[in-house]
């Protein structure tokens, strides 16, 4: 497929647009995959607690993921991880990303607390400063919503 081009240019003559019909169906085939790993961080059934203050992420930061099941189990994109593991991995995405780390730690609410006290253990031995619990928005509670504030 060739684009007639009425100029006295040769370099014109002959483009043909096949090359960059090409690299546009790469380049959305890269973006469908990449943003299907993305999602993925956020599908393993883990049922939040519930949080009045909650809000929703309004963009998809690069954050690192740590889900926690109802069994005290650490899983980092898709992998069980033991503490020790978890440990290394914070410390390693931390040296390659200093200061800028963002873990987000998402444990089901039927778990002890245990794991997720460990989590942010972890998180403090690797220097992540930034690290932060996922819940789901609720209604504010009905005592707060009927009595007027204490002085």
């Amino acid at each position: 497929m060739s684009v007639l081009i009425r100029n006295k240019s040769r370099a014109l003559e002959s483009l043909t647009m096949t090359p960059l019909i090409d690299v546009v169906f790469n380049l959305l085939i890269f973006f469908l995959i990449a943003s299907k790993f993305a999602e993925e961080e956020r599908q393993l059934p883990v049922k939040l607690p519930n949080a009045s203050e909650a809000q929703p992420l309004v963009s998809k930061p690069r954050e690192l993921f740590i889900n926690i099941d109802q069994n005290g189990r650490f899983y980092v994109g898709g992998k069980t991880l033991t503490l020790a593991q978890l440990e290394k991995m914070l410390l390693e995405a931390w040296s390659a990303n200093p200061s800028r780390t963002t873990v987000i730690i998402r444990a089901d609410e039927r778990c002890r607390l245990q794991p997720v006290v460990a989590a942010i253990n972890a998180c403090k031995k690797a220097n992540i400063s930034d690290y932060r619990l996922a819940t789901r928005k609720t209604g504010p509670p009905a005592e707060a919503a009927s009595s007027p504030p204490s002085p």
